[in-house]
Parts: structure tokens; sequence; C-alpha cells
């Protein structure tokens, strides 16, 4: 697969043309990412979900310091919840230097549900990263023989000013727990970006259909083909059910979730849709080797990758962010992404899958499935109230 730019600019063509690469490895991440960072001259703005103190978190933060030195303006920030693992000094040097470090809502048991799962670098407001990567140590590797199987997208033009915008909103907000719940509900927050054929598709806690969901669903019921690489996966019922239409009308979806998953209770919870979503035609797979932490989806030409999941909590709960592309080499590019993975990943068996399942493993799965898909959300509507 050609792992250069894979979106070209030609003559007459709209300026707002970005130019996309995948970044398919965590090796690849991390080496983009300190080479992104290294060639600053202006800004870095980076945010994570989770952040350790490990081999790759110690190489950006060595780059980061450096960038700080040579006078770029360099800002970070944290979910408190994703990276409570690491304490605020670790950031001193940097911030001593003149880097602006923030943890993004910091826990408090009135908005502890409410986290900032997106994952972006954004360099010179020109060059920007994104993905489901997080900056840990279990992401070194390929995702086959050694470290967790993700996935990112690396992003040449305008798409990255809107990125930085986005970022710059959420440093300023910081504490959720102070932003009254009229702005998550109307703001740039929670929004649809369009640059020519791409899309920034901004998520934030909310009632109602996000653009994320909306678009989703509009490119399934039109697709012909459906390709999705999940790590957890429990969309809510107008997905679903899109899900089953575009079955019914005759397109294929095939569907990769993980054999290995970081979240044992979210893989019982998307277990117990599995003897439905087969009965409606949908092929199953799981994913074998190591965790799957990726993010894709394939609908005919269209590709959206990003951080959020197929889930409740990215849908309605968690800050995210995702970006839809509507190109034909990018999916065909996709595509290929997602046979790969999929050689390493087993079939799920309609006729035997049913007869595996004991009692006390499908108790397992109900249960699962009510604490994710009905008691997560309400409590965090119940803490989205309390932000009025």
């Amino acid at each position: 697969m050609d792992k250069q730019s894979i979106k070209k600019e030609e003559p007459g063509e709209p300026k707002t043309s970005n130019k996309l690469a995948w970044i398919i490895t965590g090796h690849e991440m991390f080496e983009s990412m300190v080479e992104h960072i290294r060639e600053a001259r202006t800004s870095i703005r980076l945010e994570m979900y989770i952040f350790e103190d490990s081999i790759p978190g110690r190489a950006v933060m060595e780059e980061l310091i450096l960038a700080a030195e040579r006078g770029v303006d360099v800002r970070v920030l944290l979910d408190a919840w994703g990276s409570a693992s690491l304490p605020t000094s670790f950031w001193d040097h940097l911030t001593r230097l003149g880097g602006r470090f923030r943890w993004f809502n910091p826990i408090s048991l009135r908005s502890l549900g409410l986290r900032n799962h997106r994952k972006l670098l954004v360099v010179d407001e020109k060059f920007s990263i994104i993905g489901g990567f997080n900056i840990a140590n279990e992401y070194i590797g390929d995702g086959v023989l050694h470290g967790w199987r993700d996935l990112g997208l690396r992003i040449d033009g305008p798409l990255s000013e809107d990125l930085s915008e986005s970022f710059d909103s959420l440093f300023a907000v910081g504490d959720v727990a102070l932003l009254p719940f009229s702005r998550l509900r109307k703001s740039e927050l929670r929004k649809k970006i369009q640059r020519g054929n791409d899309s920034l598709l901004l998520s934030a806690p909310g009632r109602g259909r996000g653009e994320f969901e909306r678009a989703l669903t509009l490119d399934f019921h039109a697709a012909s083909e459906i390709s999705i690489v999940a790590a957890y996966f429990l969309p809510p019922p107008r997905v679903r059910w899109a899900l089953h239409r575009a079955v019914a009308r005759g397109a294929r979806v095939r569907i990769i979730l993980p054999g290995k998953s970081d979240v044992p209770v979210s893989q019982l919870a998307s277990r117990s849709y599995y003897q439905a979503l087969m009965r409606a035609g949908i092929e199953l797979f799981e994913y074998q080797p190591q965790i799957l932490h990726a993010k894709l989806v394939v609908a005919d030409d269209v590709v959206y990758v990003g951080s959020a999941n197929l889930d409740r909590r990215s849908f309605r709960i968690n800050f995210e962010l995702t970006v839809r592309c509507q190109d034909s080499k990018l999916a065909a590019q996709a595509r290929h992404i997602f046979q790969d993975i999929g050689s390493h990943s087993s079939p799920i068996d309609p006729v035997a899958w049913p007869k595996s399942r004991g009692f006390f493993d499908k108790l397992k799965e109900s249960w699962s499935h009510l604490l994710l898909a009905r008691i997560d959300p309400l409590v965090a509507r119940r803490q989205l109230r309390t932000l009025r």
C-alpha cells in the first residue's frame, strides 16, 4: 500500500483540498508525531485521552521541550480521568519554558462521566494527526506481533486549521463543570465543518443526534458496501437499523470486532448483538493477534476515521472528533487496511455461535449491555442536567 499522501491537488482543484496519509502502526504513529513536533516553527497543540510516562511519552516530551526552547507556542490538553496516572509535575519543565498544560475536566463527582476522548496533534496549523492512538507503551508495535492494533490519519491542509480551532475551544473550556449546559448543546464543540469533500465532525455531550451519528446513518442508507472496524461496538438503535436495512436492500456489511479487549465489559455488551446482527445477514469477525483499538468505517467511497467508537458514549457523551472523507482512492486504501485486519480475524459462524453461549454467558452479556447502554448514559444525562 502506498503510504504517501493519497489525495493530490490537481490544477483548478479548490484550495480546500487536504493531503491525507494513513498511519497503520504504533511505530509509524510515534515516529510521525516526533518528526512533526521537531519541525514545528510557530505552534504545537497536543490533545490526548491517555498520556503515560512511557517510552513514547518521554520521547514526545523531549521534543516538546526542545520546541518550547526555540520559541514555539506549545499547548497540551489531557483528559484528567484518562491520564490520571500521570502526575502534573511531569509537565513542570515544559511550563517553566513557557509551554502551557491543562487538565481537561479535573476529576469531580459532578461531571466524572463527561470525558475528552479525542486524540490530536496539530503543528503550525498546517499539519495534524488524528486517530485512535494514545501515547502509551501498549501502542508500540505493528498490532500483529506486538502492541495494540490501531489506526491514524495524517492531514496536510486547511482541515488542520479547523482542528486547531477546535483544540483552542476545548483548551479554553478546561473544567466542564463550569461550562453551562446550553453551551454544550449549541456551540462550536458540537458541529460539522465542511472542507471540500472532507468534513470534521465534532461530538460533545448533549441531547439528540450529533453530526457523527447523523452523517453515518445517511451514508449507511445509501451504501452498497459497508466495512467497519470497531474496538467498542454498542451503537444506538438508529445506527443498527440503518445497518439492517442496508443488508435488506442488498448491501454487503462486514464488521470486525475485538477477539481481545482492554475493556471486557464492552466486549460482552457487543456480543449481546451478535445473533441479531448475523440474523440480519451482517458478517462478523473477531480480531485475534492483539487488542483491537482501531476505529474505521468505509461506506462505498466514504471513509470515517478519528477517535469516536461506534458506541453510546462516543455518540452522545464524550468529546470526540471524526473526519469524514469522500474520496475513492482513500476508500480503496481503507478497504485494503480492512482486508489486512480481516486476514488476522476469525469469522463468527451464525450457526455455531448461539450453541456456544451458555446461560451464564448470556447473563453476563445482558448485564454488560444494561450497564453500558442504559445505566452509563443515564448517569451522564443526569450530570449534564447539573450543568445548566
